[in-house]
């Protein structure tokens, strides 16, 4: 098909085939990605039985480790925010704010998104250690 031989009204069935086309494949992108999930969700609970747990012992243990660490205030009443420490290179630290890149870098080659809040602080609690300092 040679488009510059084309009448306006083609041109316009063309893009409204190729929108509608657009939007088929979009649903069915979710709709795969939905069921992605929920075929991984059943291998994870074969897993955990095959391995003689049940899914509620395992299932918390998935989630940020332990309680939340947030900003405690010090004697002299300045805040007091969680350091964490890449566990391969105790050099790099994170505090709060910007996400340096080597984090950003971590948590992409490890399958999670550095702009999801959640990822990141999955990625924090699972991933990173809590420094004392």
């Amino acid at each position: 098909m040679e488009i510059e031989n084309l009448e306006i009204e083609e041109i316009q069935q063309q893009l409204e085939k190729l929108n509608q086309n657009r939007a088929e494949l979009e649903q069915a992108l979710v709709q795969r990605h939905q069921q992605a999930k929920l075929d991984l969700v059943q291998e994870i609970k074969d897993l955990i039985q095959n391995k003689g747990f049940e899914s509620d012992e395992i299932v918390p243990l998935l989630g940020p480790r332990g309680p939340r660490r947030r900003r405690a205030k010090t004697d002299d009443g300045q805040r007091q925010y969680t350091k964490y420490v890449d566990p391969d290179n105790p050099e790099n630290t994170y505090v709060r704010g910007v996400i340096p890149g080597w984090m950003k870098q971590k948590m992409q080659d490890q399958g999670y998104d550095p702009g999801s809040k959640p990822d990141r602080e999955a990625f924090k609690a699972n991933c990173l250690h809590v420094s004392e300092d």
